[in-house]
């Protein structure tokens, strides 16, 4: 685990070990200051001539041993502030770089609630984690090892109490450790399902409201809540224990001390300053103990944490393209599918794709019907290699999609999906996710080709209007065709319209699929539609059922030889005939 986290340390080094540095500094200075005390009071008090001398002395060193404590603790917080949150920034880049290389079946394994409680909830967890460790773990190492020496020095027969006290705490963190590890992985577990609850609903939150459930996610909210918190009662009720435990045996240590101290102070066999510095270290072990027991907790908490992580890290990408050739461009748009079965499960006797036999010609513009569940979004995300076959091969311009980079590949197949997705922002800004460069002469042109610059230009403020969280400023149909405007600005040499028209009336589908015919000659183009009139254009039109490919042809002859085509037409254009 050390070894993949040690990364997020990059550029924070020197502030983590100048923040141990500072701690042991303070911690050396901490230690000196029982033993100053020892000297002033054997030296200065008990004897038969007390010096006051001798006491400003030894009292004028111990204030200037806490003055130079304290400063050194300020450096070391300040050094250990910065650490912890450059190692958290660190840490959370890179499991976000990670996601963002992971594939669609990578995305699907992972709820997308867990993996921003992964990045927020379990990140902080680690960070607290990472500075307690250079803060705490060197300085009372050093303290408890330090302060042990001085103590045998003193008295070793009296050291004896310390074989008893710190395996016994040993024993009981490693016990609290065993137990409560469990209980924090189901409370992060529950941790996730109450923020898919409350991501969820944010989403919907026009239907809770259109449908008046409220009230209902209300109830269904407290419920995750409870079901958290009592996870977080089970694993804080054993946790809970250790400083109570802790105190318990340090002041049991304490008392015998003093007990058998005293004696060996009545028997003429210790003097009373040493046995106030031993009662110092004593309390300066302990207390290390106690505070390394604290870190032991934290990392008990934090090591459910720290496995959510490495299942990140550790997961394997899905889709790589380290074998492709970095200097092939994609020449045309032309697609041939040989011989493709395709399984989100990746089990073969569990197949979405059938056997998918296909060659288009660039240029050409293709419809695909079918019915719900006929695999027809699955087919078409093959294209730029969003999920990987199972069997057979995918070719984008003569080339197996395969030999390109992903970069490559994806930059020249522009997709607009079934769920439209806008993001926060000027409209402008949306438009640029096609290209970046694209001038404003470009962005009206596309907009006018995807019958959006009409109401763009309706807005006060124009293409400069902030959409708002997932373009919530927005009708339905207004998203659709802003996001054709972006995937024509990426001038692509392959354009999926993923049924990017159904929340739009007939007319003004009538008008993008006129106006895609001009801005996209030469480029070939998917069309998915649930409406036979969006396909009836194409130049071919597939036909899918049950992930199999029934039927390709031109919608002539599909109207004659295809019933599940000839179905559907006379479904839905009898009545408008009529």
């Amino acid at each position: 685990m050390i070894k993949k986290l040690f990364p997020a340390v990059r550029g924070y080094e020197l502030h983590s070990l100048g923040a141990s540095f500072m701690i042991i500094l303070e911690g050396v200075l901490e230690i000196m200051i029982p033993f100053f005390m020892t000297k002033l009071i054997n030296d200065g008090i008990d004897v038969p001539n007390p010096s006051m001398r001798v006491i400003l002395t030894y009292g004028s060193l111990m204030l200037l041993m806490a003055v130079f404590a304290l400063i050194t603790g300020a450096l070391c917080a300040r050094f250990a502030a910065v650490a912890g949150t450059g190692f958290a920034a660190n840490l959370r880049n890179m499991l976000f770089r990670k996601v963002q290389d992971f594939s669609f079946a990578n995305v699907d394994k992972f709820s997308s609630a867990s993996i921003v409680t992964r990045l927020t909830t379990d990140v902080t967890n680690i960070q607290n984690l990472f500075t307690m460790l250079i803060r705490m773990t060197v300085r009372n190492f050093i303290i408890m090892i330090t302060a042990f020496c001085f103590a045998v020095a003193v008295n070793p027969k009296l050291s004896l109490v310390f074989a008893v006290t710190i395996p016994l705490l040993a024993g009981i963190m490693l016990f609290i450790m065993i137990m409560a590890h469990p209980f924090f992985e189901k409370m992060l577990t529950r941790l996730d399902l109450m923020n898919a609850k409350v991501q969820e609903n944010l989403i919907a939150m026009r239907v809770v409201k259109a449908f008046v459930k409220g009230e209902d996610e209300k109830v269904s909210f407290n419920d995750s809540a409870l079901a958290l918190k009592k996870a977080q009662l089970a694993a804080e009720r054993i946790v809970i224990w250790n400083n109570p435990v802790s105190q318990l045996i340090f002041y049991a240590a304490m008392i015998a001390v003093c007990y058998f101290g005293g004696r060996l102070i009545i028997d003429g066999n210790m003097k009373i300053g040493d046995l106030s510095g031993f009662l110092a270290y004593i309390g300066q072990i302990l207390s290390s103990v106690m505070m390394l027991s604290m870190l032991f907790v934290s990392f008990i908490i934090t090591r459910a944490s720290q496995k959510r992580i490495a299942e990140i890290l550790d997961e394997k990408i899905d889709i790589s393209d380290d074998d492709a050739d970095a200097s092939l461009e994609v020449p045309d748009g032309s697609v041939e599918f040989s011989d493709v079965n395709f399984s989100y499960a990746k089990n073969p006797e569990n197949l979405t794709l059938t056997g998918v036999n296909f060659s288009v010609r660039s240029g050409e513009t293709i419809g695909i019907i079918g019915g719900t569940g006929s695999a027809k979004t699955t087919l078409v995300q093959l294209i730029p290699r969003l999920y990987e076959v199972l069997s057979g091969s995918v070719s984008v311009g003569g080339h197996d999609v395969r030999e390109y980079k992903l970069h490559t590949l994806r930059d020249k197949v522009a997709m607009v999906l079934q769920t439209n997705l806008l993001f926060s922002g000027t409209i402008r800004e949306n438009l640029k996710w096609g290209n970046e460069d694209a001038t404003d002469a470009e962005i009206e042109a596309a907009c006018r080709a995807a019958c959006a610059h009409d109401f763009i230009m309706s807005f006060p403020h124009g293409y400069d209007t902030d959409l708002g969280q997932g373009g919530v400023n927005v009708s339905g149909g207004q998203k659709q065709r802003l996001c054709i405007a972006r995937a024509l600005l990426k001038n692509p040499k392959v354009v999926i319209l993923d049924d990017s028209t159904s929340a739009c009336d007939t007319a003004t589908d009538a008008s993008i699929r006129k106006a895609l015919k001009t801005e996209l000659a030469g480029t070939t183009t998917f069309i998915i539609a649930q409406r036979i009139a969006s396909v009836m254009d194409a130049d071919r039109v597939m036909v899918l059922d049950d992930g199999k490919l029934v039927a390709f042809d031109t919608p002539e002859r599909l109207l004659e030889t295809n019933d599940i085509y000839k179905e559907v037409y006379e479904s839905q254009m009898k009545g408008a005939e009529a």
